[in-house]
């Protein structure tokens, strides 16, 4: 009995703790609705709705947000005073909708916060496809950089009209989930096709078979070789047969050959995709627009872009590329090649699916590095004591303490309220850019109420810290990103718009920004084009450039460099940098933004080339890589960091965050979010350790010391019979040997 009443005693001691851990008052509604109310709406407690349909998942009642006005409407209650800053917080609560026949709709939590100088702050926590049928969990996190003097928890969504039901609402200190260890890869076969048949041998089809109602047969005339791609990671391959898969009879565009390789995948293994692609004429006849050919993979009925491409009927094989990774165990994987519309016939060869090695990418980078991003120097010591030389050697040490190669970071105006973020910002970034405070739908929201305070207020923090800043963007081509009061504009209207726009922004921040992405987007989005006229895309260039002729105009698009996106090929970003420079707009860079999945070198630098031929600097602008594994997502980062850094067209890198919760993707954060650098971070650090050079050595018999360092700023100790000389030089970028004279004269 007494060991009973003593676990009783301990569970219920248990549930005394996670109530007190819970910052959210009365989260079941045991008291009623006491701390809760309806934000702008009302709210009532229920023990059924609809005739009983609807009870509660837990506890006696559930409350509703009812006569919802507004989208934003909603139930709420203020956490002032319970929360500590810098602390990451969970939260976690039951919901569901009803009414107004919404079946389906977003529940999000918003944290709203009222800084101590009267800024207001949305946080978006996290938010759920709810429906009327059953209740589910809402789950995200959250964490507080300053010290506001208000802050409200409140959930809003859901079309006016409906309710949002709530069963619970936790909020907690969140928990961190310790690293998983470094995959272990137990016979890898780096690139080795993991494909089936993938050359047709002999006529046989098998283990390919049809998806859909199409037909299969073997074709002869393709490439004997691979695709350049694949044999830039393959390296020397023997020649192929020319056989192809030959699809004809397609009635749908998913229809197309398909392959099981369930069991052949290897979970975190990144795989490049290589193929020859062609389309030709099919029972309804020649379509010469251009067609979508797709390589897609079916994981668990889910499916997952492999790569694709655009291509017209005619005799030209194309490459088709693009990467894959799980990193959950399947239960079925199944890849088809699919894309063309009904009755185009579709030929496919050498289809190659291989995991590919990344420490083998990064020693061909390292060795690529040294020729880009590195310059002789030669040390011409004078004043040096003939008679000490023999018995006292002169002692070189060179340590680089400033790689001048731009590595920035996205930050928002919240981040700068904690003092540790701002630690590692200003102590590992030399550049910076805005995350939104300078977008248009930031500084004014509402017509003519202009806000440049948060831009100001980050600004100065670059400034004082040396830290150069791009500005993004002056415009976005994509619709939804756009102010409802701009989209309500006439023509002449919003050409006024536009103009006060660039006087405005240019004008207050001239000579202080050092790029502009002008108008962002433009391969993805047409909102002032479609309105103004084609002529309205250089003269947003050229205005900028006449406001400040010190600034660098960008262009900037995402999904150019991996093959998973036919509208931003690298030929079409080629083609809409030249259509603008026909038009006489003054295009100064070329942005590659750079949110990538699962990076392949290869791919990567193939894109890069291509863009190279515009001869402009290239910038990734928007840099991250995301991985549930931290030591993955380190691998992957280190990656790109090298292939940008090998690259010759390629002048800076912009992270787009590494602080957890301030950065728009999931798993791709470098520091935790109260401030504990993680594995991918420490891989991040360590590269850039890897870009400061050092020497250390005696001078030579013609009083030289020479070596091969980055550019940037070095230190420099002399050892001397008469003490330490110290000195500092800076490497700039230049072909010939830098020659330095250093007088020891004077000790």
């Amino acid at each position: 009995m007494e060991n009973h009443a003593s676990d009783e005693a301990d569970v219920k001691q248990h549930q005394i703790n996670e109530e007190q851990q819970n910052i959210i008052i009365n989260p079941n509604f045991d008291d009623g609705l006491n701390n809760w109310n309806g934000r702008a709406c009302k709210t009532v407690l229920h023990k059924s709705m609809d005739g009983g349909r609807i009870v509660p998942l837990s506890g006696k009642v559930f409350a509703a947000a009812t006569d919802r006005k507004d989208t934003w409407n909603g139930i709420q209650q203020e956490i002032s005073g319970r929360f500590q800053r810098k602390r990451v917080y969970e939260v976690t609560a039951v919901v569901r909708i009803f009414g107004n026949n919404v079946t389906s709709a977003t529940v999000q939590a918003t944290l709203w916060v009222l800084n101590a100088n009267q800024r207001e702050q949305y946080i978006a926590i996290a938010n759920v496809q709810a429906t009327d049928k059953n209740w589910v969990e809402l789950k995200g996190k959250f964490v507080i950089h300053g010290s506001p003097s208000r802050a409200i928890l409140f959930l809003e969504g859901p079309p006016p009209g409906s309710d949002i039901l709530l069963n619970t609402l936790a909020v907690k200190h969140a928990k961190r989930n310790r690293p998983d260890h470094p995959p272990f890869y137990e016979n890898p076969g780096f690139g080795v096709n993991i494909v089936e048949n993938s050359e047709v041998k002999d006529g046989a089809t098998q283990p390919w078979f049809t998806l859909g109602n199409c037909k299969l047969s073997v074709g002869q005339g393709a490439p004997r070789t691979l695709p350049p791609i694949a044999r830039d990671t393959l390296g020397p391959h023997k020649p192929l047969g020319g056989n192809y898969i030959l699809v004809t009879n397609r009635k749908q565009n998913w229809m197309g050959p398909a392959q099981m390789i369930t069991d052949k995948l290897k979970l975190f293994l990144t795989y490049q995709i290589s193929a020859w692609v062609k389309i030709g004429v099919g029972v309804s006849g020649s379509s010469m627009s251009p067609q979508n050919v797709n390589i897609a993979f079916s994981v668990d009925n889910q499916w997952v872009n492999g790569g694709q491409i655009e291509v017209i009927v005619g005799e030209t094989w194309h490459e088709i590329t693009g990467t894959f990774r799980l990193e959950k165990q399947p239960e079925k994987v199944m890849v088809n090649v699919q894309g063309p519309a009904p009755g185009i016939d579709l030929m496919i060869a050498a289809l190659q699916i291989f995991p590919v090695d990344r420490r083998e990418r990064i020693k061909c980078l390292k060795k690529q590095v040294d020729q880009v991003r590195k310059r002789d120097i030669v040390l011409k010591f004078s004043g040096l004591d003939d008679d000490s030389c023999d018995l006292f050697p002169y002692i070189v040490k060179v340590k680089q303490t400033y790689n001048s190669f731009p590595v920035g970071t996205c930050i928002n105006r919240s981040d700068i309220d904690n003092e540790d973020f701002v630690d590692f910002f200003t102590k590992n970034f030399n550049w910076a850019v805005f995350g939104n405070e300078l977008k248009w739908y930031w500084t004014e929201a509402e017509r003519g109420k202009l806000n440049y305070q948060d831009a100001d207020d980050m600004l100065d923090l670059c400034i004082g810290n040396n830290i150069n800043v791009r500005g993004h963007c002056i415009f976005w081509e994509v619709e939804s990103t756009v102010q409802s009061w701009l989209r309500q504009l006439n023509k002449t209207e919003l050409m006024n718009a536009v103009q006060k726009r660039l006087t405005d922004l240019l004008t207050r921040f001239k000579g202080k920004l050092k790029h502009y992405d002008v108008n962002n987007e433009m391969l993805h989005g047409s909102f002032y084009q479609d309105r103004l006229g084609k002529g309205v895309r250089p003269l947003m260039f050229n205005i900028a450039h006449k406001l400040d002729p010190s600034a660098l105009l960008f262009v900037n698009d995402y999904h150019v460099e991996d093959g998973d996106d036919t509208r931003s090929s690298p030929e079409k970003y080629i083609k809409l940098v030249l259509d603008l420079e026909a038009q006489g707009a003054a295009v100064g860079g070329i942005g590659i933004q750079g949110h990538i999945d699962s990076p392949v070198g290869a791919i990567v630098c193939s894109a890069l080339d291509k863009l190279s031929v515009l001869g402009r600097p290239i910038w990734f602008t928007e840099l991250d890589v995301s991985s549930s594994n931290e030591y993955v997502r380190g691998e992957d980062l280190e990656v790109m960091l090298w292939e940008a850094f090998a690259h010759p067209a390629v002048e800076g890198i912009m992270l787009w965050g590494f602080w957890e919760l301030s950065m728009n993707r999931e798993n791709a954060n470098l520091v935790d979010g109260e401030g504990e650098v993680n594995e991918a971070g420490k891989r991040f650090l360590e590269v850039k350790q890897e870009w400061l050079s050092h020497a250390y050595g005696i001078i030579n018999d013609e009083s030289e010391f020479t070596f091969s360092g980055y550019h940037g700023t070095y230190a420099i100790e002399v050892c001397t019979p008469a003490g330490i000389v110290l000195k500092t030089f800076i490497v700039e970028k230049g072909d010939a040997p830098l020659v330095l004279s250093i007088d020891l004269s004077y000790l």
